[in-house]
């Protein structure tokens, strides 16, 4: 099964995120994520054995990671926007997490989580942390300026309260991924 740790984007802020997502260029190269599936990302598991033995194995190493960040609930509050990998070829947009104790908070359960994971064999994550939630996918050029215009633009999505992290998984069906949390562990 493909998995990832995660923190829902709640309810709350769903209709700000989408509002966001309306500023996107309308070209078909851009792909709005789905605003019920929208998530932070703490780690890319990937294709993990689908067997309750090693899901539980996964979710302790989770509920291990949490107790050594020791981070707590916390708020987070979501904004501006962003892209991957650069802005002269952009594959994704994103909005970010604005304040600096979250961006600490997050960027502790990431490390946590990265170390107790990879020591029960999942492989490491190669790229930096930049805790972000997707607002679209980009396939090509098309639309590239006006969403640089938007780089950088203090748009507010919101804040809310982080109390939980879950574990994640993905179903990728013809019209779109499907997420079913198969564990969720409070901080």
């Amino acid at each position: 099964m493909r998995c990832f740790v995660a923190i829902d984007l709640p309810e709350t802020l769903r209709e700000r995120f989408v509002a966001l997502q309306s500023q996107l260029p309308k070209t078909p190269n851009v792909r709005p994520v789905d605003p019920d599936n929208a998530h932070l990302t703490l780690k890319f598991l990937g294709e993990v054995d689908g067997t309750e033995a090693r899901e539980k194995e996964i979710a302790a190493a989770i509920e291990t990671a949490v107790e050594t960040a020791a981070v707590g609930p916390f708020d987070c509050s979501i904004g501006g926007v962003g892209v991957f990998p650069s802005p002269e070829y952009i594959s994704v947009i994103w909005t970010g997490v604005e304040n600096a104790v979250a961006a600490e908070r997050l960027s502790r359960l990431h490390a946590a989580i990265e170390q107790e994971t990879t020591a029960i064999g999942v492989q490491p994550n190669e790229r930096e942390f930049t805790p972000h939630v997707t607002l679209a996918r980009m396939s090509d050029p098309r639309g590239k300026s006006a969403v640089q215009a938007l780089q950088g633009s203090d748009v507010s999505v919101g804040s809310f309260r982080v109390k939980q992290i879950k574990l994640k998984e993905s179903v990728v069906t013809d019209s779109g991924p499907v997420y079913e949390t198969r564990e969720s562990v409070a901080l």
